[in-house]
This record gives C-alpha cells, structure tokens and sequence, in this order.
C-alpha cells in the first residue's frame, strides 16, 4: 500500500500538515482564531465594564437612600459627609456651610475632627484651605474641585496650612463643591487623607453626582428649617413672650416643640382687681393654619375673659360659639381658670381638658373638674363649673394632652405617670413654679437622642407641642 498518509491510531492524531497549494487557507484560519480570541477578549472586557457599572449604581443608590432619613440640616451634613468619605476612599472630612441666604444656617461640620481640630482648620489663611477658595470663587470661576495630592510638598499652599496639615496628619485633600439643583452654591465639602494620594477619576465622578443629590436634599432642609422658623416666631408672637406681674402671684410656663406651627394654646392674664385669668387648650390640626385658627381663639378667650368677668363657664360658651362660626371644621379643647391671688380662690371649667393639679405640701390631687365634650363636638355645649380653695403654698398645675401622649403610655398610665412625678418632687422644688415645671417636664418627656461617635446624629421623631402653666401664691 503505497499511501502518503498515516494511518489514525486510537488515541493518536496525525499533525496538521500544510502543503504548498494552501496558503491561503491557511492564512485565513490564524485570522479567524485571532479574531474568535479579540472578540472573546471584548466581550470580557464589557462585561468587567457592565459589572463595575451595576457596582457603582448600587453603592450611589445605598448611600443616596440614607439621605432622606435625615431631618435636620445638621443630621444630612453628617450623612453627607459620612457617605462622601466612603467614596472618596478617605476616614475624615469637613463640610463647610455657607447658603447664600444664610438664615444663621452657616457651620462648619466635622466628620473625624473634634471641635478643636475644626477650629485650627480655621485659622488656615482662606486663600490656601481648599474649602474657603470654593466658597470665596466667583460662581461662574468656580473650580469644580481641588486636589491637594501632597500637601506637605506643596510649594503653592500657605506654611500655616502645611503646618495645620501636619499637626491633624492630613497629608492629602479632595473638595468639591456643595450645591443646589438650581446651581446656587450652598458650600464645600473637603475629605482628608492619612497619606499623599488622590481619588481616582471614577471615584471623583461617583463622589459628584452624590453630592448633587445631597446638595438638593440640604438646601430642602435648609428651607425647611426656614419654614419652622417662621411658623415658630409666628406661633410664640401670637401666645405671647411676657407673664404679667400680678400681686400675691408668682407664675410660670414652660412651652416647648410647636415647630411645624402647633394648634396649642395658653395664657395667663392679668384681670381687673388683681385677678388672673389662666387658659391652656389645643386646636385640633397643625401647621400655619392651624396655628392661625389658634390665633383667632386665642383673641376671642382674652376678650371674653375680660368681658364675663369671674364666669368661666360664660367665657368657654362664647368661645365654642365663635369656634362654630370662624372654625366649623375644626373642635378644640380648654381649660379655663379664674383665680383671686389674695383670698386664693380659684373656678375652674373644662371643655374636654385634662383636670390641672393642685400641689402642695400636705397633698398632690388632680382637681375635680367636670367632664364634658370638647368644644363644637355636641350641639350646645354647656358644663358646671367647680370652685377650688388652695391652701397658702400651694401651686395649681395646668397642663396639656401632648404632655401626656409624649410619655409614650396609653392616657391611664400617662395620668399615674404625671401624679407620681408631681408627688415625688422635692418639697423645695414645689414651692417655686418654675422649678416644678422644669423638673415635671425632665421626667415625663423622652430624652435628647444620643450621639454615637463619628456616626452622626441619630434621626429623632417629632417633638409634641407640651405646655405648663403654674400659679401659686407667694
């Protein structure tokens, strides 16, 4: 047999031989091997990019969702700050704020620099510190960061900041700054580093559309606060800031957490013959006009107080009746006291109010009132009134609902609460009223949130608008 090829054997295959009539061919199939080996090289390399993409999307959705959690200018700084670290690869940071219309929001907020790290950064000339050149820049020169890769070796930077740098062991910075949707710079936000270094450009970009999001959801804080603000000056303007001065009296009060504009009112007037008119209730609602249905009640209370004389149960029928025609949506509630300082005598009426306390040295009581609907919640309203006759040294205690719901307890519990609180006070804190009232509301309402470090703030849930009122004779 006379054949030139060689025979296939199991488990042998013969080389590929290449003879001189195919070069073509041959040619074409290390080209298409080639090309196979790029395009699965490309569609790796999409794949990597395609990967590294959905990882970003998903540390920027992560992070930008703690955002809205925050409540306060002061809580979104520290989340801002928090989360830019964690982008820009750094452990420690500051957030200069400084919004065109400031409205007393300016600070300068510290992530890893105590108060007086933060106050050494200050004394950096303001054409060296990174943050200062973003807020001093022309809006339309505005760079749109700085990088300070060494800070040490930097010939540019003032001595006083490399001094300052060294001192905090900042060896290198990142800023950029903080704006609005609109573009209206609200600030700059500067990461420092342990050692020379830069964020990379993927880190600069994911660290800039952060701080967009974040700069929108501080200047809505910010107008927030405003809003507050506002609605808290109009609400302390309508209930008024000065007790009067009363002979044989001695007053306080103690008013606390009508942010939004609360519907809870209070007053304590001064009568003709040295009497006292003594008012505490709430509007049901909140907000501005809440606030300015309060207004209108509140008005009409002083003028039927002046009017009816020693009648409270006269001055709450009015009052329901000018609810009905200004506000017939709305109910409300009150307690209405006159009280004669010198024979310490005092009537008292209640339209849906919890009853005031009588505290004294021999006794801790709620006083008897009356029970009866809220004010525009029946037909007619219509409740006797009771008449109390206080011991000398003894302080009558009006209150309101939010002081009760703030202890957390259901009402039945809240009234024990409020009862034990009272009765175990200190004898030399009942005889002054305004100690009393601090050292009732220091028991009954929830504390401050604390503060774990270098993590910020921690969200707090709304303040109830609470309110007390304490009268004793002197």
């Amino acid at each position: 047999m006379s054949s030139s090829s060689l025979p296939n054997v199991t488990g042998f295959h013969p080389p590929l031989t290449l003879t001189a009539s195919t070069p073509g061919r041959a040619a074409t199939t290390a080209r298409g091997l080639r090309g196979v080996a790029g395009a699965t090289s490309a569609a790796g390399a999409v794949q990597d990019r395609m990967a590294s993409w959905i990882s970003d999307l998903t540390t920027l959705h992560d992070l930008s969702e703690r955002l809205p959690r925050t409540r306060t200018v002061e809580e979104a700084l520290h989340e801002t700050l928090r989360a830019g670290a964690s982008l820009a690869g750094a452990r420690r940071g500051l957030i200069a704020l400084r919004p065109s219309d400031s409205g007393g929001h300016d600070r300068l907020v510290g992530l890893g620099l105590d108060s007086a790290d933060l106050g050494d950064l200050e004394t950096v000339p303001r054409e060296s510190a990174s943050h200062s050149r973003l807020l001093d820049a022309v809006a339309d020169a505005c760079p749109g960061e700085i990088a300070c890769d060494d800070i040490a070796a930097d010939a540019e930077l003032h001595p006083r900041h490399r001094e300052v740098a060294a001192r905090l062991g900042c060896a290198a910075s990142y800023a950029q700054p903080l704006a609005d949707a609109d573009g209206d710079r609200l600030g700059a936000a500067v990461w420092f580093y342990d050692e020379p270094a830069a964020p990379d450009e993927r880190r600069r970009h994911l660290l800039g559309l952060y701080l967009r999001q974040a700069g929108q959801h501080i200047a809505n804080r910010i107008e927030l606060d405003r809003a507050r603000h506002d609605a808290r000056e109009l609400h302390q303007g309508l209930l008024g800031r000065r007790l009067p001065v009363v002979p044989g009296a001695t007053l306080a009060v103690r008013h606390g957490g009508a942010a939004g504009g609360g519907g809870v009112f209070f007053d304590v007037l001064r009568l003709p013959d040295d009497a006292l008119g003594l008012a505490v209730g709430t509007v049901n609602g909140s907000g501005p006009a809440t606030t300015a249905a309060m207004g209108r009640l509140l008005a009409g209370l002083r003028a039927y107080a002046v009017m009816e004389g020693e009648d409270p149960v006269a001055v709450l029928s009015d009052l329901e009746l000018l609810l009905r025609v200004t506000e017939s949506a709305r109910c409300a509630t009150a307690l209405y006291g006159y009280a004669e300082p010198a024979t310490r005598r005092v009537v008292l009426a209640s339209a849906g109010h919890p009853p005031p306390l009588v505290v004294g040295r021999d006794r801790v009581e709620f006083a008897e009132t009356t029970l009866s609907a809220p004010l525009a919640m029946l037909s007619c309203w219509e409740a006797p009134s009771v008449e109390l006759e206080l011991a000398p040294g003894e302080t009558l205690l009006l209150y309101n609902e939010g002081l009760l719901h703030a202890t957390g307890e259901p009402l039945d519990l809240a009234f024990s609460r409020l009862y034990d609180v009272v009765a175990q006070t200190p004898a030399a804190l009942r005889r002054e009223p305004g100690a009393l009232a601090d050292h009732v509301r220091a028991a009954l309402l929830p504390a401050a949130p604390v503060t774990t470090a270098g993590a910020g703030p921690v969200a707090a849930q709304p303040e109830r608008e609470t309110v007390l009122v304490a009268a004793r004779d002197r």
